[in-house]
């Protein structure tokens, strides 16, 4: 069974690549910072992508009681979620540091928009790690109750 990335959160991610490809076309300090957020950033939002947040394509169905056996293939995404969640969370750590950096750097050379760039990309990450994984780890335990496994 296939499902995906809910669409607000798919649109989230992809404006947030945008915003800093855009940023790691800047001269001096700012680009050369954005860049280092990028390197930390793109494998992260890969495994994100793979198999953090695909699992919460199911919660409108599973909220309406819907829980088919298909549903199980959620489960490898979200024990692997389990297995990784200490390493993700250490990447946000750095991904954080790094936008600190490119604040920084953005604050000196007046390159304002980057600030409230680095502000959304940091709430992301704090909302990724207080509600969606916790909510995509939830439903690979609740498909494991109602299913049997």
């Amino acid at each position: 069974m296939q499902f995906d990335i809910p669409t607000p959160l798919k649109v989230e991610h992809e404006q947030l690549h945008a915003d800093l490809a855009k940023a790691t076309k800047e001269d001096g300090s700012t680009g050369e910072a954005a860049r280092s957020v990028a390197r930390i950033m793109h494998p992260h939002f890969v495994k994100e992508e793979e198999f953090a947040l695909p699992p919460l394509g199911l919660l409108a169905r599973l909220a309406q009681g819907e829980v088919v056996p298909e549903m199980a293939s959620a489960l490898r995404m979200t024990d692997r979620l389990k297995i990784e969640l200490h390493h993700m969370l250490e990447e946000h750590k750095a991904i954080v540091d790094a936008l600190k950096n490119l604040v920084d750097a953005a604050r000196k050379e007046g390159k304002m928009e980057y600030l409230n760039f680095s502000k959304n990309l940091i709430l992301h990450a704090q909302t990724e790690e207080e509600v969606l994984y916790p909510a995509a780890i939830l439903i690979g335990e609740y498909l494991k109750a109602k299913l049997n496994r």
